[in-house]
């Protein structure tokens, strides 16, 4: 499945990145909301991956 990769997770920003005057949302606020999307992605595409179980025939 080439054109289907591995999700990549996203870059956690460094405690230095933020900017501490309290914006909405903040970069840790968009770096969760980031991960969790990330985190579904990863599921749906191991899924997809999931090798195949027995065949079972009649």
């Amino acid at each position: 499945m080439e054109n289907d990769p591995r999700p990549v997770p996203p870059e956690e920003p460094a405690l230095e990145d933020c900017c501490q005057s309290g914006c909405d949302p903040c970069i840790f606020d968009r770096y969760t909301d980031d991960l969790q999307r990330y985190r579904q992605a990863l599921r749906e595409w191991e899924a997809r991956h999931a090798p195949a179980g027995p065949v079972t025939g009649s």
